[in-house]
């Protein structure tokens, strides 16, 4: 069996601490059982490794959020990078072409796609085992996983089974010790009102959490029925013909045979600020003081100044380098329209050797550009070699110590010390300790 995590999207609902770089998956505001502070990608990743689902691991995402992954799973994970952003149908389709092509899974292979930030107990990890043995008793073509409801909710899509049909437990030889009820689905229902949902709820209807299986064969087959795929390179080139749209309307809908699995634990789509602040154990995070008369309320400080919230209920406050928000609770589901028409450029990155923030941007009125950005570089960490065309770069060594190479020629960096990077020079960076330095860069724009 091979997972693959759907790693996409810019979580504009939780701006202003998620951007198109640092999405919500990469937020660390959630807890361990021992109380180490994770992201959700760190977390999920964990899930599956405990679950000894490791080797198999792969993360579909965009080229914006590799670094941002490698820093925090470590730079041995398998990533499979899409040439643009198309919706989920595009990029499973590239991880099976992926798997099958450069990682020569057998055809026969389950293929599991689930999504990178779910909230769930660690029993809904030895669900996808179950849906592996579903797959390969080949019960149907593609396997998904419902959730109970726990109410009449409006913002998930529901799964209709048929609930008619006998129990179809696991067969005599399965080793996974889970006994679920295996059903066929009828139909899907898209986000209905409560009144809606509420009826399907009745007729048996799941929660659907975006979890496929299938085997590898199947989807190859479509994409070499749609546009063909001698090998990988054929999809990766090809990439802006596969239609624009999600797994389930290119994919599940139109599918001949569709089963669904039921796991009944705790799940939770950690998509808003109401969401996410139910399962944070703090009330506050960074520099802030909150009066004793505040209820229900959270407060996230990113940023080097303080934060006092009085006398609020029901409120939750964002502070990062990207922007402030100040909403109620069920209000903030509603901020991407807020946000969405604003051209907001990622004030804050994590990289694989460490992170940064943007302090400053300006213009000149003769067009040059200047970008003051604090670098913070882990021990042992490097910036690669490089060169800029746009701008050159001045470093400032702020703290830490470094070499620093430019044009081959190797700097020991200490707090204080001033280079200047001229456009088109190869330079890079290697911490012997954690350091942080000032960068501003100068000229037309940004690399």
């Amino acid at each position: 069996m091979r997972i693959v995590l759907l790693s996409g999207g810019s979580g504009k609902r939780l701006w202003p601490l998620s951007n198109e770089v640092r999405s919500k998956q990469f937020l660390k505001v959630v807890r361990d059982k021992n109380g180490r502070i994770e992201s959700m990608l760190q977390r999920v990743y964990r899930q599956l490794c405990l679950a000894g689902l490791d080797e198999g691991i792969t993360v579909a995402t965009s080229m914006s959020q590799v670094e941002s992954i490698k820093g925090q799973l470590g730079e041995k994970v398998s990533v499979v990078v899409e040439p643009e952003r198309r919706n989920t149908f595009p990029a499973i389709a590239l991880s099976a072409a992926h798997l099958f092509f450069e990682k020569n899974c057998p055809p026969d292979e389950t293929m599991v796609v689930l999504p990178v930030d779910p909230f769930v107990e660690d029993r809904y990890f030895r669900m996808l085992q179950w849906m592996d043995s579903v797959v390969q008793a080949e019960r149907a073509d593609i396997v998904l996983m419902g959730v109970k409801p726990t109410y009449p909710s409006e913002k998930y899509g529901y799964i209709i089974p048929d609930s008619t049909q006998d129990r179809m437990g696991c067969n005599e030889n399965s080793l996974i010790q889970y006994h679920g009820t295996v059903l066929k689905v009828l139909e899907f229902k898209e986000k209905p009102d409560a009144l809606a949902a509420q009826d399907f709820i009745g007729r048996g209807g799941l929660w659907n959490c975006g979890v496929f299986a299938f085997k590898i064969s199947y989807l190859i087959d479509i994409l070499d029925h749609t546009i063909g795929c001698g090998c990988y390179a054929d999809i990766e080139q090809n990439y802006n013909r596969l239609e624009k749209t999600s797994f389930d309307y290119a994919v599940v809908e139109k599918a001949e045979s569709v089963a669904v699995v039921t796991y009944d634990g705790g799940w939770k789509d950690l998509g808003t600020w109401n969401t996410l602040t139910e399962v944070m154990e703090e009330k506050t995070i960074g520099d802030v003081s909150i009066s004793e008369n505040c209820k229900n309320t959270h407060v996230i400080n990113e940023l080097g100044i303080p934060v006092v919230v009085m006398g609020v209920k029901d409120i939750v406050v964002a502070a990062s380098p990207d922007g402030i928000l100040v909403s109620d609770k069920e209000q903030s589901s509603h901020i991407k329209k807020y946000i969405e028409s604003r051209d907001l450029r990622p004030m804050f990155e994590e990289r694989s050797w460490g992170e940064y923030t943007v302090l400053n941007i300006s213009v000149d009125k003769y067009g040059n550009r200047t970008v003051t950005k604090k670098k913070t570089i882990q021990a042992g960490k490097e910036i690669g070699e490089t060169k800029h065309r746009k701008h050159l770069e001045v470093w400032t060594m702020l703290s830490g110590r470094a070499v620093i190479s430019i044009k081959g020629r190797k700097h020991d960096a200490f707090s204080g010390d001033t280079f200047t990077i001229e456009r088109g020079v190869l330079h890079s960076l290697q911490a012997k300790e954690d350091t942080v330095l000032l960068e501003v860069q100068i000229g037309t724009g940004e690399d």
